[in-house]
This record gives C-alpha cells, sequence and structure tokens, in this order.
C-alpha cells in the first residue's frame, strides 16, 4: 500500500515533521515578545506577529526556525537567532478491532504495523491474526491493506509502516469465539464435543 503524499520512503528513521494541531515553542533570542507557544491550526499554519500567517505543516522544526529567521533578518531585527521545538505533538493513529487497549496511540519514530499492535497491548483473546486492515487517506483516495500479522511474525514479508492518521483494524476470529461459548457452556453437554476446523 503507499504511503500517504508527501512522505518520504527512503529514509528508515524520518525526522519529527510539525503536523496539524501540534504545539511548538519558537524563541527568538533576546526578543521575548516574539517568544512563544503556538498551536498549529487544521490547515498547518501558525500566526507570527510581524509575519503573518506562516505555513508550519510538513516542515521540520529546523526548516520552521529558518523560515523564520530570513524573513525576520534585515526588516524587523538585526541578527535574529530563532529555535523552534515541538510541545505537544498531535501526530496519532487508531488501532480498533480485537486488541487488548483499543484507542488512539503517537506515531512515534518509523512505526510498523507490529508496534502499533503492541501499543495497544496485544491482541485479544479472540484476534484473527489473518485479517488485520490498515486503512490510509492518500490524497483523495481512501485506501485499505489486509495483512496476515502471523505470516510477518514469521519473516514470509516486510511489517508495513503506519503513518499519521491510519487505521489499524484487527479483525475478529469467529471460530475462536463460537468455541470458546460451546466451552464456557460445558454444563450443558452430555457428550464429546467433536470440532471441525480447516
Amino acid at each position: 500500500m503507499p504511503a500517504p503524499l508527501g512522505s518520504d520512503q527512503i529514509l528508515q528513521q524520518r525526522p519529527y515533521l510539525i503536523g496539524p494541531l501540534d504545539k511548538v515553542v519558537i524563541e527568538v533570542y533576546q526578543v521575548p515578545e516574539l517568544t512563544r507557544t503556538l498551536q498549529v491550526d487544521a490547515n498547518g499554519q501558525i500566526s507570527l506577529p510581524l509575519l503573518g500567517t506562516v505555513s508550519a505543516a510538513g516542515k521540520s522544526p529546523a526548516e520552521l526556525a529558518t523560515y523564520i529567521t530570513e524573513n525576520l533578518r534585515g526588516r524587523y531585527v538585526r541578527n535574529p537567532q530563532v529555535t523552534v521545538n515541538a510541545d505537544t505533538i498531535n501526530q496519532t493513529f487508531t488501532v480498533d478491532g480485537q486488541v487488548k487497549e483499543p484507542g488512539l496511540y503517537p506515531v512515534l519514530g518509523k512505526m510498523t504495523l507490529q508496534r502499533a499492535v503492541a501499543s495497544a497491548k496485544g491482541l485479544s483473546e479472540y484476534a484473527n491474526t489473518n485479517y488485520v486492515v490498515i486503512f490510509r487517506q492518500v490524497g483523495d483516495r481512501q485506501m485499505a491493506g489486509i495483512y496476515d500479522l502471523r505470516a510477518i511474525r514469521q519473516g514470509q514479508y516486510p511489517d508495513p509502516e503506519v503513518f499519521t492518521n491510519d487505521i489499524v483494524l484487527v479483525g475478529e476470529s469467529g471460530g475462536r469465539r463460537a468455541i470458546q461459548n460451546i466451552i464456557a457452556s460445558g454444563a450443558l453437554l452430555t457428550g464429546p464435543l467433536i470440532a471441525i476446523l480447516q
């Protein structure tokens, strides 16, 4: 399944890129009135005094610092020294279905399917490892990739990467649940339990 647009597939460890709703701390050395903590809006922009609206999403903190430095230099500040640091990162993915703790989890470094499932405290008792789906928005298209987690763990194919806003859905094993229900009602059985498994 392709990565979201704008992703760099060459780097193994991707640098942090500022995203919508992240909070960044911008410091301008010896200019305290320009130093502030800002939240990136849903469109990926921040508003700075003197510079107005600045596009921040998709830039590293160093790239944003360079942009601010270049635009302050000469016109407003003689020799600006700007640093930008992430304060709160809002880049998350969702894990749902048959995992122990479904929910939203942060994308930390290179996130893979196995790491995503581990973030949700592992598979539940009724998980179907043959049917794990990653839903992803690529441009204007919604895509879904179906993966066999057991085959990935056995090294039969690479562990796919999970990106910001992906949804990982672990399917349910209906047969496993049915057998558990039959066993749970074992007091009602009067003969042997025989199951045909494929």
